[in-house]
């Protein structure tokens, strides 16, 4: 385990669940990078961005013009979040598995469930095929299920072949074995996991959808807030609140569905509750994501916190939850979908008699999300500590070491 997911200890339900959280953390943790560049892109550059929104202020487009530079390096942000994040967290979770063979195939099967909606003529919602990636939304359930599967397969066909081969035949059976399992879990991907994860999808968006029709809007925060966390955010937020907000707002008006996903409140609690009481060797990561989360609106920064330590979903649909009726009661709602999710884009997209009433609502979802994510973690007192953050890195280490040794056996 990496310093980031502290060694679980202990038998059990609970352990169980900690291992898996630990596990899930392990391939996001890595590529951070990757996610906080996407943020950084899509904040200064789309329609609604940085460059865009100071370039009207200035005078220097018109007010629903764009400029040039924005419009070229947005190109890469939709390939990004569809494409190179799934794919990258099915490297990594391969690579956790079985090495970087376990990497290799791992991304190769990953592919084949996110290009799933165009090969089967499906998009996310259940309607017509697009033709480019234009509406298809993240698939990150594709890298945290084919990515490991496919990286178990190969390891189990290398344990059986092991000491089997004739000499001078073992890298190329290793190298057929990897390019046939691969692309055979590349179209199990299409045919098989594809299907399933545009289903849960449309059911996680139908069920959003009758929450917001019955009233029983701070309810939402029980699909979105889990949803949020295993990155389904922008399939929640993207193909279904936007849209329907965009609808409720229209000619003017506010609405209050462009804030249930994006609010950056309970994100914002479950860090102050981690800074506060969570692992000592996560602690000093902490507020450097609390700053990328608040003020530039990346909420991925924070996910891995949560799969570290599993129950706080808990904190986050409470605080969600709490959010949202807040906004409901002081009459909250912006303008246009906030994009990205941080109190900055909250406040430029708020309109002038909703500006309190949001940024009251942003901070009592952090209040409760920090108040009942301490009580979950304990206020530290439960936390069993097993090692301090350089004795985890050289168990880290001596942990890689041993893997090599027996790769090299």
């Amino acid at each position: 385990m990496s310093a980031y997911s502290p060694t679980v200890t202990g038998t059990g339900p609970r352990a169980a669940v900690q291992r898996f959280g630990a596990f899930l953390a392990g391939m996001i943790m890595p590529n951070l990078g990757a996610f906080i560049a996407w943020g950084l892109l899509t904040a200064v550059t789309i329609q609604n961005g940085w460059i865009n929104l100071i370039a009207r202020a200035v005078g220097a487009v018109p007010k629903d013009g764009t400029v040039a530079f924005a419009d070229q390096v947005s190109v890469i942000v939709g390939p990004i979040i569809v494409f190179l994040l799934p794919i990258l967290i099915g490297y990594t979770g391969g690579r956790l598995v079985h090495g970087q063979r376990g990497a290799v195939v791992g991304a190769i099967g990953t592919m084949g469930a996110v290009v799933a909606p165009v090969a089967l003529h499906l998009a996310p919602a259940g309607l017509a095929a697009p033709k480019d990636i234009t509406g298809l939304g993240p698939n990150f359930l594709a890298g945290f299920i084919m990515g490991p599967l496919t990286a178990l397969i190969l390891k189990l066909w290398d344990r059986l072949v092991d000491g089997k081969l004739a000499s001078g035949f073992e890298m190329l059976v290793d190298n057929f074995s990897a390019g046939i399992i691969g692309a055979a879990m590349a179209i199990v991907g299409i045919y098989v996991l594809g299907p399933v994860i545009i289903f849960i999808n449309t059911v996680l968006g139908n069920v959003v959808d009758f929450l917001v029709e019955t009233g029983l809007l701070p309810l939402a925060s029980i699909i979105v807030e889990p949803a949020k966390v295993l990155f389904l955010n922008n399939a929640i937020g993207n193909g279904v609140l936007v849209p329907l907000g965009t609808q409720q707002a229209q000619g003017g008006g506010t609405s209050i569905l462009f804030m249930i996903e994006s609010n950056p409140g309970p994100g914002l609690g479950i860090l102050t509750a981690m800074l506060l009481f969570g692992p000592r060797a996560v602690r000093p990561t902490v507020p450097s994501a609390m700053i990328v989360h608040f003020l530039g609106g990346i909420h991925e920064i924070y996910f891995p916190y949560v799969l570290m330590k599993p129950i706080l979903v808990i904190a986050a649909i409470v605080g969600g939850a709490a959010g949202v009726l807040s906004f409901v009661l002081l009459g909250g709602g912006l303008i246009a979908p906030a994009s990205p999710g941080s109190i900055i884009a909250y406040i430029l997209v708020s309109a002038p008699g909703t500006i309190l009433a949001n940024l009251v609502g942003v901070i009592i979802a952090a209040i409760v999300a920090a108040l009942v994510g301490s009580l979950l973690l304990g206020f530290g007192r439960s936390e069993k500590v097993a090692m301090d953050l350089d004795e985890a890195n050289a168990r880290n280490a001596q942990n890689k070491g041993r893997k090599t040794a027996v790769a090299g056996a």
